[in-house]
């Protein structure tokens, strides 16, 4: 049933034209808890004929069964409920949940007091343009607009609302200047086979305490500084000679003491890797100069069996985090008169690369490194083959010219 009606005026000016609107009222079904009828009421219409046609659409959604009454709630509001439900999952982790409501933040500038139904598409986009001229980060844009879909995408699932806005809208991107496209490097920085080996003795001779061990031991096996963070030693099999990766160090408030061990970042990045006699040797006199530590300040060691632990009276036994692994490393690339900008992340770059020229596989190198699928290792190791083709062919070429 359906009524179409012009409503009365109440207002007391002898102006006012709000009686020359029109409206309606439909029912769109009944209450299941009380059985009573509920109706949609609208006003607003100029015509007879905009309102008629506004009940026909109605009717067809209700009769589809696609008819859905958007909610009042503000985008604030529902963010913080779907930011709760994402959370309570349970698949996804803490880090992550950490990363979208940073990402909800982005987004709050815009619209954390419209109601939902009321953001449109073209506000949607121009949230994201108006982010790229503020100067965010590309990953920053993309990360607000990869949780504003989720959010939205929930909304309609939920039936709070009827249309995603965030449909068919883009992140924009930067337009490189001839000169960036020219000087732009596809590939990362990592170190060649003489300067690592240089690197490692610099950080045998002059590295701190726990440095060698530290960085030979991410050299030869291309873990992740948050997974050599959280290494513990019962991870470590010295008769097998293999070290088990099974969690990653978070500490997202830099207080040492409120530190977390999380599952890997994925799946695959749960794996056991083969290590040899030269990382077996030095894990073993690392282990004793730490029982050394131990004894020394037994009274107050963070007893939690971690192989890189802090080794003086500050701490004495919680792990080594990453920034200082950045500022060791940060420091020995200095000394050794190397690119400085290297980060301890660059290092499994370099183990991709020596294990390519060592003539490893892709896939077997994949997954040693833990990785399902990934771009900048493929390029590297698709680098390191390209140019050992290209030495193969030249030394084809001077044997045949030498018979």
């Amino acid at each position: 049933m359906s009524h179409i009606y012009r409503p009365r005026c109440k207002c007391t000016s002898k102006k006012c034209n709000c009686g020359a609107s029109w409206a309606y009222i439909v029912d769109i079904g009944k209450d299941p808890k009380t059985g009573k009828r509920k109706q949609r009421k609208k006003s607003g219409f100029r015509t007879k004929k905009e309102a008629e046609v506004a009940v026909a659409i109605l009717k067809n959604e209700i009769n589809q069964g696609l008819y859905v009454k958007e909610s009042d709630v503000t985008f604030e509001d529902f963010a913080k409920e779907w930011l709760s439900l994402y959370e309570g999952t349970g698949r996804v982790k803490e880090s992550t949940v950490r990363v979208r409501s940073h990402e909800i933040k982005r987004l709050l500038d815009y619209f954390a007091k419209l109601k939902l139904k009321d953001i449109t598409r073209r506000q949607y986009q121009n949230a994201l343009n108006d982010l790229k001229k503020r100067k965010y980060a590309q990953n920053t844009i993309e990360g607000a607009h990869r949780t504003g879909r989720m959010i939205f995408k929930k909304a309609v699932e939920l039936e709070v609302l009827k249309k995603d806005p965030t449909e068919y809208t883009q992140v924009p991107k930067n337009q490189m200047t001839i000169e960036e496209l020219e000087g732009k490097k596809s590939l990362p920085n990592y170190l060649e086979k003489e300067e690592l080996k240089h690197f490692l003795n610099i950080a045998n001779k002059l590295g701190l305490a726990q440095d060698y061990p530290l960085f030979l031991l991410m050299s030869y096996t291309g873990v992740r500084a948050g997974e050599l963070c959280a290494l513990k030693w019962r991870d470590i099999d010295f008769e097998e000679q293999t070290i088990s990766i099974s969690k990653t160090y978070y500490n997202p408030t830099n207080n040492r003491k409120e530190y977390k061990l999380l599952t890997p970042k994925t799946p695959t990045a749960v794996r056991i890797i083969d290590i040899d006699e030269t990382v077996i040797n030095e894990l073993s006199k690392h282990k004793l100069v730490q029982k050394q530590t131990m004894m020394k300040y037994r009274d107050i060691y963070h007893d939690e069996d971690f192989v890189f632990a802090s080794m003086n009276e500050d701490l004495p036994g919680y792990p080594l985090y990453i920034k200082k692994i950045e500022n060791r490393m940060r420091r020995l690339l200095r000394i050794a008169e190397l690119n400085s900008t290297l980060t301890p992340h660059s290092l499994r770059h370099t183990h991709t690369s020596l294990l390519a020229q060592a003539g490893v596989s892709l896939p077997q190198i994949m997954e040693r490194l833990g990785h399902k699928d990934e771009d900048t290792t493929k390029n590297v190791y698709l680098h390191v083959t390209k140019e050992m083709k290209k030495e193969a062919s030249q030394k084809f070429k001077e044997l045949m010219e030498n018979l």
